[in-house]
């Protein structure tokens, strides 16, 4: 793969994508869930909105009803096809044709505490490094039981901070350090309209991780080490009890 010159690395500009969809086997219609005042996907962007490195925030979505909220609360939509697996695919579609973009960072659209910070230091990371194709998080695990749990992703690195392996087992096996791999990835545009060219792959399917698409077809993957994660909303029982959360949160900055 062929890389820009350090000068016009630096110039790239950078886009925050947010992948959103209605269909849900466990929380149809998550994105417009209200959360505290806010529907889920409205707070997500507005984090987004707050990292310093992006030049844009774009809601993809195959969705009108999402569409519609995201644009009328000030969001950039892009609209994408409805035959998409994933949300790096959704994201794909659009970065293929903003070529305005070098830096590409997708921002899951359950989190809607995920932190600005981490998302400009993924974009600074790609600036920096030019070996360097794709970007993620994570975090040592609060509780390293939780580690045993096949729906928590583990990572380990290398002492440059590169990924080795993605694995839903608990990884290393001697355990200690587990480290918790957040679902946040900046890419380089080229890298990530290559990666859903590639077919899945044996590792990939065995885990059923997509990330190890990347790390099987020789992409270096740095993963910046965090102290914690933000947490994702899996059912409207998550929802709610971030709802009181925040709710409480907010009555003590009013005061």
């Amino acid at each position: 793969m062929s890389f820009r010159s350090p000068d016009t690395q630096r110039r790239a500009k950078a886009v925050g994508i947010i992948p959103a969809r209605w269909s849900s086997t466990r929380f149809p219609g998550k994105p417009l869930y209200p959360i505290a005042g806010k529907v889920l996907l409205r707070r997500v962007w507005e984090q987004c909105k707050r990292a310093k490195n992006l030049d844009a925030v774009i809601v993809a979505t195959e969705d009108m009803r999402i569409a519609e909220a995201a644009f009328n609360w000030g969001a950039d939509v892009a609209l994408t096809s409805t035959r998409h697996r994933s949300g790096t695919d959704r994201i794909a579609e659009v970065a293929r044709n903003a070529k305005q973009f070098g830096f590409i960072v997708n921002i899951q659209g359950d989190e809607p505490l995920v932190d600005p910070r981490l998302i400009d230091k993924i974009v600074e990371k790609l600036r920096e490094d030019r070996a360097i194709q794709i970007v993620t998080a994570a975090h040592r695990f609060e509780h390293p039981e939780d580690a045993q749990s096949p729906h928590q992703v583990k990572v380990i690195i290398d002492l440059a901070g590169n990924a080795l392996y993605f694995s839903r087992a608990p990884i290393p096996y001697s355990g200690g350090a587990f480290l918790r791999h957040q679902g946040i990835y900046g890419f380089r545009r080229n890298v990530l309209v290559q990666f859903v060219e590639w077919k899945p792959t044996p590792l990939e399917r065995a885990e059923s991780l997509e990330q190890l698409r990347a790390l099987e077809n020789g992409v270096k993957v740095h993963v910046l080490i965090t102290a914690k994660g933000s947490p994702g909303i899996d059912t409207p029982a998550d929802a709610k009890t971030l709802g009181k959360k925040l709710a409480r949160a907010e009555r003590k900055i009013a005061r």
